[in-house]
């Protein structure tokens, strides 16, 4: 199926050119029909001469209703321009066009009314030239049909020109992410709620869980142009039955969970539109942003140049890319206007503080934005992971794809990805932390993974892991840095230690010499985590080595033997014998058979 809306000034003739193509009534009000003005948004399908299903969202033209055309537009690919011949371009056909150029629509067809009427050369003439000049439609001028709902002048001509317009549009990903904005909602008896939207890409099944706002809800049944369907996929009109919730309004959304970002802050590029200045947004404080079909109050913060930051009153599902529309909601009906669109380029900014916040929040949006295409040079390109990483620097892979930025490659911990160049500072980083840490710390030199996450700020252990490389190395949840010589006082007392057991190698110092020589705990692991001496047992040091000579001696001996033999082969004491056997066993140079008796491995 393919979707198109109307636009166009009031009273030029949208409601009867969509009744005449399809023969069904896109009033469904009793007021619209006795008034013939649209009021509400209309809908009605019809087959093409290709066979391909074209359903119209029919908008209203009044000035009132702006905001009810930009629901019915917001969420459509292409739009039917309207413009009768015998009044020509309007006030109300410009602030149409202005609201088209702010979504960022590309995909647009001519329609001269009322040709019956009058000459339609001259509407064609200069409502074509005021659309290529808006719309910028790359390789040629928007297509124009002169038509007469009237009489039928010209409507094969116009199924053929939609045949043609609906060809070139862009074929949707039947596998993305589902966001249905909500234009109407109604209660069926024996049913329950029923939603209806334009999908614009993505499946919708029955039985599938969404999120409405946030929460979850059960698809119980779908239609679609009136037929019920078990799966949809977008471009579509769609009618959704939920299970078990109450009346939602226009303007929330379905959304696949994890797919999309609820956020009530947003940072923005804003490009005017229409007439106005090009040199800097002068967007009022307050304005309302205009999404799909969704129509929020928001707070504007001028930041710099064409970045903005917007507050929004509710938590929207955006990610990045997403177009809005701003509007100013004006003190009265004449100075309610289209005032730019505005690209999404963060939907999780961090808080400003301080001075100058905004500069230079605004700076480092335009040092991460790629150039953009030269075919628009308004339009910022490359909104992917690389870019949302050169924002935050950090992010989860699920962080990724509810921003619309799935990541490509692998991530440099788990689920997290880092941008390129930031990764590389702080490895930078991370050595210069270790190295300060074992000058303040010359005892006890190898940095806790916990002390090095705080330093660099990282919100995880396992990237300060990722981040250890040479000239690091990671042991026992420490960094240990290149191997630094011990402290002069400390190093000349353990060559006392190395000399007296160079004599006597298996009988370690008592406690008490060792206090005397100022090796204390700290200094003892220090000595060993530099390799002077070797820990067999808790105050129990070695000279390096002795455990393997010390297998040598009781490989000697009548196997299995016990302490006491072991002992007396090594000439030590039972202080020093039952700790050194455990670290053989341990080591796997020996293995204890029973409680008394071991054997050299």
């Amino acid at each position: 199926m393919h979707v198109v809306a109307t636009a166009g000034h009031v009273d030029h003739g949208k409601s009867t050119l969509v009744r005449a193509l399809t023969g069904m009534e896109p009033d469904r009000l009793d007021e619209e029909r006795r008034r013939g003005l649209t009021i509400e948004l209309g809908y009605a399908w019809t087959s093409l001469p290709s066979g391909e299903p074209l359903a119209f969202v029919d908008v209203p033209g009044h000035e009132r209703f702006l905001g009810t055309m930009l629901a019915g537009v917001g969420p459509v690919p292409a739009v039917v321009f309207v413009v009768a011949a015998d009044e020509g371009w309007m006030p109300q056909s410009e602030e149409h066009l202005v609201a088209l150029e702010a979504l960022g629509v590309r995909h647009c067809l001519l329609v001269v009314t009322r040709s019956d009427l009058a000459d339609p050369g001259p509407a064609i003439e200069r409502s074509r030239a005021r659309l290529d000049e808006a719309l910028g439609k790359p390789g040629g001028g928007v297509a124009a049909v002169a038509v007469s709902g009237r009489t039928g002048q010209g409507l094969d001509e116009l199924r053929r020109a939609l045949d043609r317009l609906v060809a070139g549009l862009p074929r949707p990903d039947p596998g993305a992410a589902v966001r249905l904005w909500i234009d109407r909602t109604f209660s069926v008896t024996g049913s329950g709620t029923v939603v209806t939207g334009t999908l614009p890409a993505g499946t919708v099944s029955v039985g599938d869980e969404l999120l409405l706002d946030g929460e979850p809800v059960r698809v119980r049944g779908l239609e679609s142009l009136k037929r019920a369907r078990d799966t949809v996929s977008g471009v579509a009109r769609v009618a959704v039955n939920l299970r078990g919730h109450d009346l939602p309004e226009r303007g929330q959304a379905l959304v696949t969970p994890g797919g999309w970002t609820y956020t009530e802050s947003v940072d923005v590029r804003v490009a005017p539109v229409g007439k106005q200045p090009q040199e800097g947004p002068g967007l009022p404080r307050r304005l309302t942003v205009h999404v799909g079909s969704a129509a929020v109050t928001a707070e504007a913060r001028h930041l710099g140049g064409r970045f903005v930051r917007l507050r929004l009153d509710r938590p929207v599902p955006l990610r990045l890319g997403d177009v809005l529309l701003l509007r100013d909601p004006g003190r009265d009906r004449s100075e309610v206007r289209v005032l730019a669109g505005a690209d999404v380029l963060d939907v999780r900014p961090r808080a400003l503080r301080g001075r100058g916040a905004g500069r230079e929040r605004a700076a480092q949006l335009e040092t991460a934005l790629p150039k953009p295409a030269p075919e628009a040079p308004d339009k910022p390109a490359g909104l992917d992971a690389a870019f949302a990483l050169r924002v935050h620097r950090l992010l989860r892979a699920a962080d990724l794809r509810a921003m619309g930025a799935a990541p490509e490659v692998p991530g440099v911990a788990g689920e997290w990805h880092a941008d390129p160049d930031y990764w590389e500072e702080s490895r930078r980083r991370l050595s210069e932390a270790a190295r300060r840490y074992a000058e303040r710390n010359p005892l006890e030199p190898a940095m806790p993974v916990e002390a090095a996450r705080r330093e660099l700020g990282l919100p995880d252990r396992r990237l300060v892991a990722a981040l250890v490389g040479p000239p690091l190395t990671l042991a026992g949840g420490r960094i240990v840095a290149r191997q630094a010589g011990l402290p002069g006082p400390v190093a000349l007392a353990v060559e006392r230690v190395q000399r007296e057991l160079a004599a006597r190698p298996f009988q370690a110092p008592e406690a008490g010499r060792l206090a005397e020589l100022g090796l204390g705990p700290k200094e003892l692991a220090a000595a060993v985590r530099a390799g002077s001496l070797l820990r067999v047992g808790e105050g129990i040091v070695l000279l390096p080595g002795a455990d393997g000579r010390a297998a040598e001696v009781l490989s000697r001996l009548p196997q299995p033997f016990t302490v006491s033999q072991a002992r007396r082969a090594l000439g030590t004491t039972r202080r020093v014998a039952v700790p050194l056997l455990e670290h053989l066993d341990r080591a796997g140079l020996t293995e204890r058979l029973d409680e008394v008796r071991r054997r050299c491995g």
